[in-house]
């Protein structure tokens, strides 16, 4: 499946039962492009670890490593489960969060919504300024021109850098590079991502931390806010409610693309 140009390999583990153990060895393989099936990550579908939600998410990345949350690939992975019977309106967990999923099968379109998310901080790398904003995942996020958003390779350089910085090891981060488009909230966006180590086409995780980080820059007040993030493999949209008292971001839903590319079977 993909997910704006974020693909995966998914798979129904209710049916197969492997550990996670199992899972965690077989993701390299089965996401290696050239010796295995090729992807960003490996999504799995388990049976719930919780008795308040419908099922319980696993991703790992392509080199096995725990991703936390992946907003892409909750996006693709709640659409193969409403394809599996449960309801297009359910909810699932990645470890002990909770994420709410409205899937919209004949649009090929599915909103996520997050749990609350801390206000980012400031973090200065060398010359580099960073907001840092947990999602679900560790991210950073650079503020550059569109020029700059051009240079693939610098980009790659620079996130790598970022990436392997000891300021956010353990556990790393990915590195998120954004321009802000001169029509207001929408935002131009590439996103080195830690265990692909490599720029991806899309991050979910990333636009949701980037539209964040671009309302703290703008000290804006409480209220409702909407950003579009425009990645290489199309357009995300981003929503939240911001409340200054308790300097949260509530309400925080993610809306985009998720959809099936092939259907086949590998020895493992």
């Amino acid at each position: 499946m993909e997910g704006a140009g974020n693909d995966f390999v998914v798979i129904d583990n209710r049916k197969i039962g492997r550990t996670l153990d199992e899972l965690i060895a077989i993701a390299p393989r089965l996401c290696d492009r050239k010796f295995g099936i090729g992807a960003d990550g490996l999504l799995v579908l388990d049976r719930r670890t919780r008795q308040d939600v419908d099922y319980t998410m696993i991703y790992r990345n392509a080199d096995g490593s725990d991703a936390g949350m992946c907003g892409n690939g909750a996006r693709c992975l709640s659409m193969f489960a409403a394809h599996q019977g449960f309801s297009n309106d359910h909810s699932f967990n990645v470890h002990d969060k909770i994420y709410k999923a409205l899937v919209h099968k004949s649009e090929h379109q599915v909103t996520i919504t997050f749990p609350d998310v801390e206000q980012p901080v400031w973090k200065r790398v060398g010359h580099f300024q960073l907001s840092q904003v947990y999602t679900g995942t560790e991210h950073v996020v650079f503020f550059c021109s569109k020029k700059q958003l051009e240079d693939d390779k610098r980009l790659v350089e620079t996130g790598k850098f970022l990436r392997n910085d000891h300021h956010f090891n353990p556990p790393g981060t990915n590195v998120n590079f954004l321009a802000e488009e001169e029509q207001e909230n929408v935002l131009h966006l590439q996103t080195y991502e830690k265990g692909v180590e490599d720029l991806t086409l899309a991050c979910g995780t990333g636009a949701i931390a980037s539209a964040i980080s671009a309302h703290f820059k703008q000290q804006a007040e409480s209220g409702e806010f909407e950003y579009s993030l425009l990645v290489k493999g199309g357009i995300l949209n981003v929503s939240f409610r911001y409340d200054e008292g308790s300097k949260t971001y509530q309400q925080v839903n993610l809306a985009g693309p998720a959809n099936f590319v092939y259907e086949g079977s590998i020895s493992i």
